[in-house]
């Protein structure tokens, strides 16, 4: 065991001294963001009451001391990975900007008809997109490398693929939805016999390894800032700086020019020419709080604890029979992707998340990766420092209960599926149900016992034009109209969500259009305690279902 304190460690973020209702929150969502230590908090705070002002171009005090502490917030970052030159850090708004901005400008400088730009079959989308779009203004071509079975970077199939026609190799450090660490090192090195620009999304990466770019020796190297227990809107773009000197600015304005007139712009110095604008100041200055506590709390020591929580994680969730990973082995930092055979990955969040525990259900901005493995989504368990060995095993707990699920029963004396009901009495007769049930876990669970219940469509009308839109995973509606009266049938491939759509043709079913307009569902809402605890997307999808029935009663 590591010398690491993680009961110090943890008690420096204020997010877990409240609780998810009744229970602790335990947080296993890391790879979206992290949360903030209280030191990251107090600065920001620090920032506007103290100095708040535009950094560089004033001539007063309070000027001064914002752009001292902005531009020590680089130092910072040069130093921690270690880049050979100040001005090779770039402030952005985090990666997916990161990536927009070498698309853009690196695109246009080294990208011709032809040419060829090389991503990995697991990117994130933002390291796909911004490619795609440069390739097929620049007539240029995007190729992707499969991952090997054990879900890295093959890089024997890059030896092949690889040629005179290639200009950029584009990938992550560290898989976002794998865990794993791609061979860098091997992947830059052949784009340097080749003379192609490599470049590195570390967004994965950079909270759970030591990251020293020239060592890496990659062309560029990307980063998001609270990934890392910084704060959001905030990203780093490192960059060689005889490339960034070489290419054209990326946005115009303010603060990236020398001189401007109508007869020609110069532009400013590195590395001002990809800073226009006013940046995010107080975020920036934050950030630099993030660093000095990470230092303060010893990285190496840090990051030996997460080696230790990856191999007890691991090892605890092959326990769970029914669970699968999407690729063997353990992941090198703390990112779990799995499946629970025979259920939807949305029903297994919900149910985590109805027992106080926080995880990411879904495709994880990586749509062309699960359609190779042939999944339409999975649970992302990712962990950071503050967690601890108690929490996995409450998750290999909770996720062992799940399996009994399918044996719930209703919490409520009055518990009838709705489409069953009179339709007139049939929502009055929901909230009735509800306003007997007390906390969100067992709204939870009445909610899945409904999408158990809930009728199922015959698959001749699960067509794209009864597809609801808007919807986190597929659902389908479809309508018919009996003297005035609407009747709805849904469905869906997660079972919370069929328990959704039978709260909602309950209160629509057997109504007339006007009937359907008046009706106040927000309220029907929160009176069933929905709308407090559903998750955006969720609630996102909710209203998606809801909106389909507005539109089809105004037909």
């Amino acid at each position: 065991m590591s010398r690491f304190n993680i009961e110090k460690f943890r008690s420096h973020f204020p997010i877990f001294d409240q609780k998810s209702g009744s229970k602790e929150i335990v947080y296993f969502d890391n790879a979206a963001t992290t949360q903030k230590p209280k030191a990251v908090l107090d600065k920001y705070a620090e920032y506007y009451s103290q100095y708040n002002a535009n950094v560089h171009r004033a001539s007063h005090q309070l000027s001064a001391k914002s752009t001292s502490a902005f531009e020590q917030s680089r130092q910072l970052v040069h130093k921690y990975i270690n880049s050979k030159h100040l001005e090779e850090i770039i402030w952005t708004k985090g990666t997916t900007e990161s990536v927009n901005l070498l698309s853009q400008s690196l695109g246009h400088l080294c990208i011709n008809v032809g040419d060829e730009i090389i991503v990995s079959q697991s990117e994130h989308h933002a390291n796909i997109v911004p490619w795609q779009i440069l390739a097929e203004h620049k007539q240029a071509i995007l190729r992707v490398v499969p991952l090997t079975d054990e879900g890295l970077f093959d890089l024997d199939v890059l030896k092949e693929m690889i040629s005179s026609k290639t200009k950029v190799v584009s990938f992550a450090h560290v898989s976002n939805v794998i865990g794993k660490i791609n061979p860098v090192k091997d992947i830059v090195s052949l784009c340097k016999q080749h003379k192609v620009i490599s470049i590195v999304d570390g967004a994965q990466a950079i909270a759970h390894l030591q990251v020293d770019v020239q060592a890496l020796d990659c062309d560029f190297y990307l980063f998001s800032t609270h990934k890392m227990y910084g704060p959001t809107g905030v990203g780093v773009l490192y960059g060689k700086k005889e490339l960034l000197n070489k290419m054209p600015p990326y946005h115009g304005g303010g603060e990236m020019i020398k001189k401007v007139s109508f007869s020609g712009t110069t532009y400013n110095a590195l590395p001002f020419k990809f800073e226009a604008g006013t940046p995010n100041i107080s975020g920036i200055v934050a950030f630099s709080s993030a660093l000095s506590f990470l230092e303060s709390n010893s990285v190496k020591a840090l990051f030996s604890y997460e080696e230790e929580l990856t191999k007890y994680c691991y090892q605890k969730l092959l326990e769970i029979s029914s669970l699968k990973f999407i690729y063997p082995t353990s992941p090198h930092v703390p990112v779990f992707s799995f499946v629970i055979e025979s259920q939807h990955n949305h029903d297994v969040a919900t149910y985590l998340d109805a027992h106080g525990i926080a995880v990411r259900s879904g495709h994880h901005c990586a749509m062309p990766l699960m359609e190779s493995l042939g999944l339409d989504g999975c649970i992302r368990v990712s962990l950071a420092g503050y967690n601890t060995f108690d929490e996995v095993d409450h998750l290999i707990d909770t996720l062992n209960s799940f399996s009994n699920s399918e044996s719930y029963t209703s919490f409520s004396d009055a518990s009838i599926a709705p489409q069953s009901m009179k339709s007139e009495k049939a929502s009055d007769r929901i909230i009735h149900q509800f306003s007997t049930i007390k906390g969100w876990d067992t709204r939870h669970r009445e909610i899945m016992l409904m999408g158990k219940n809930h009728p199922r469509m015959d698959s001749a009308f699960k067509s794209e034009s009864n597809l609801i839109q808007g919807c986190e995973s597929s659902a389908w509606l479809s309508y018919k109209v009996d003297n005035g009266l609407y009747q709805f049938q849904a469905d869906s491939d997660a079972k919370i969500i069929r328990g959704l759509l039978s709260i909602v043709l309950a209160a629509f079913n057997g109504k007339t259009k006007d009937q359907i307009l008046a009706f106040d569902v927000e309220y029907y809402f929160e009176c069933l305690g929905l709308t407090q605890h559903l998750s955006p997307s969720r609630a996102n999808g909710l209203k998606a279902i809801v909106e389909k029935i507005y539109a089809i009663s105004k037909e």
